[in-house]
């Protein structure tokens, strides 16, 4: 063999390391990118208070609303049909639609007067009766788009 092949051979001779630097450059700016982002998603549930101008996210078919007055009296109304309740009343009855349909919505009207405890109060009974899907009901701000 001559000393051409010999300079061909290792002139020929593959490299067999992989240049990582462009995947941590990569790596560094998506993490950046979520570091920036995270603080921004809202993480919480949407809530309509009331006379709110926030869009409506859209009523169930059949609707349970859960009404609490400012006096802290509680009514159910299923189809219409408005009753008043006491909470242990509500509880069993909440439990008792929440075992037939596991998937119902509870919509809580709550009394512009009523104070923010009584209205707590009232959702802290509806996951006493096993329901998790509660919504606040809010009527459109006069002059509201």
């Amino acid at each position: 063999m001559s000393s051409m092949s010999l300079r061909r051979a290792k002139r020929r001779k593959l490299k067999n390391e992989i240049n990582v630097v462009p995947y941590i450059d990569v790596m560094l700016v998506l993490l950046i990118i979520f570091m920036v982002t995270t603080p921004l998603m809202n993480l919480g549930t949407d809530i309509n208070l009331p006379d709110s101008r926030a869009l409506s996210l859209g009523a169930p078919k059949d609707p349970i609303v859960v009404s609490v007055y400012a006096d802290g009296a509680l009514a159910l109304m299923i189809e219409r049909d408005n009753q008043s309740v006491g909470a242990q009343d509500l509880v069993a009855r909440l439990r008792a639609i929440h075992n037939q349909n596991p998937e119902a919505a509870v919509l809580v009207r709550g009394d512009a007067d009523a104070s923010y405890q009584r209205i707590m109060n009232a959702i802290s009974l509806i996951n006493d009766a096993g329901v998790t899907r509660v919504s606040l009901i809010s009527r459109p701000e006069e002059g509201a788009n």
